[in-house]
């Protein structure tokens, strides 16, 4: 190839380049397609309902009380003392 055939293929490919980005933005990106819905989120305030008394109540169950099954005492279970 010369030197003129490859300077004529670089301008052709730059401008079929420019011509596609703008004719690409005409076609595929439409105005209506532009405009996206959002989500609204409600304002957040500090002010909270009671939760229901059939759950949290005084009388319930209490499971991050220690519970403790027997008398042993032992602290260390796992060692072992006795040869």
């Amino acid at each position: 190839m010369k030197q003129k055939d490859v300077t004529l293929i670089v301008i052709i490919a730059f401008l079929s380049a420019i011509v596609s980005f703008i004719l690409s933005g005409k076609i595929f990106v439409t105005p209506a397609n532009r405009q996206q819905p959002v989500e609204v989120v409600d304002n957040i305030s500090t002010q909270f309902k009671l939760p229901d008394s059939r759950y949290f109540n005084a009388n319930s169950i209490n499971p991050t009380v220690t519970s403790q099954l027997g008398t042993d005492t032992n602290q260390n279970p796992f060692n072992n003392t006795t040869k």
